[in-house]
């Protein structure tokens, strides 16, 4: 991923509050199309400028044949706050950040997240590195808004599930481990929306922890078809289930974890 930092210059006489909502507005437009990763987005004021620094998934996430038509009515509101289209400066790559995958020719793909990553949710599977939503079609209404407000969803439960000192913590556990839960459906549905727009089995990751004991949790069967999906060896070191042979469940994954410290559990 790359850092860069985008300056937008004034050509008359304006307000921080119009800047302020022209510019957010541009960075939100930005974020749900997944050019600019993460939700906070720095500003400063100089002499006549306003300098924001955001991360990209590539050195190019910015280049106009990117934009969804959010991001294109945006960049024509800057004119309201009498700001001119940004300048963008490509400071380096991020270091502590993952590389994107490259190209758009792989034999599958996986919805993941967890809660410490900012990166795209959609990970190519034979490398389980991040592919940037907008080399995607738009998967609703322009852009891909549901899906970055998906992995916001899934996020903020993973982080209430691992911090484990409130009640919600069962709540949110549900929510991202059960195939049935409200945000696992709506997972599943984008998975199917991403898999039909790119013509690439997509799978979906359903989250594990805890269970009776090591053997009978290895040796359990699809939550969905009952079909036998354990791996033969754990795939990335997250992945040891794999379901690919009912329509329904082949794109569910699953883990099993020691619930005293949440690691992979590896026999």
């Amino acid at each position: 991923m790359f850092v860069v930092e985008l300056t937008f210059e004034c050509f008359d006489n304006t307000t921080i509050t119009a800047v302020d909502k022209s510019v957010n507005g541009l960075l939100d437009a930005l974020r749900y199309n997944g050019q600019v990763l993460g939700r906070e987005f720095p500003m400063v004021m100089g002499d006549g400028i306003f300098q924001v620094r955001a991360v990209c998934p590539e050195e190019d996430s910015l280049s106009g044949e990117y934009h969804s038509v959010q991001v294109k009515a945006a960049l024509n509101r800057l004119t309201d706050a009498c700001l001119l289209s940004p300048k963008v400066k490509v400071l380096g790559r991020d270091i502590n950040s993952e590389a994107s995958a490259e190209g758009n020719e792989r034999p599958w793909q996986v919805l993941y997240t967890t809660y410490v990553h900012t990166c795209s949710p959609l990970r190519c599977g034979e490398t389980l590195l991040p592919i940037p939503l907008y080399r995607l079609p738009a998967t609703f209404n322009g852009d891909h808004k549901a899906v970055v407000k998906w992995q916001t969803e899934w996020q903020a439960c993973d982080e209430i599930q691992m911090a484990g000192a409130f009640k919600a913590e069962h709540a949110a556990l549900a929510e991202i481990s059960n195939i049935d839960s409200l945000l696992s459906i709506k997972g599943w549905d984008l998975r199917g929306r991403i898999e039909y727009l790119s013509g690439i089995p997509t799978y979906y990751y359903l989250y594990r922890v805890g269970g009776g004991d090591a053997e009978s949790e290895t040796n359990r069967y699809c939550p969905k078809c009952g079909g036998d999906w354990r791996l033969e060896m754990p795939l990335h070191e997250v992945f040891d289930f794999k379901c690919d042979s009912c329509v329904w469940c082949r794109t569910y994954l699953g883990i099993f974890s020691d619930s005293s410290c949440h690691k992979v559990f590896i026999k």
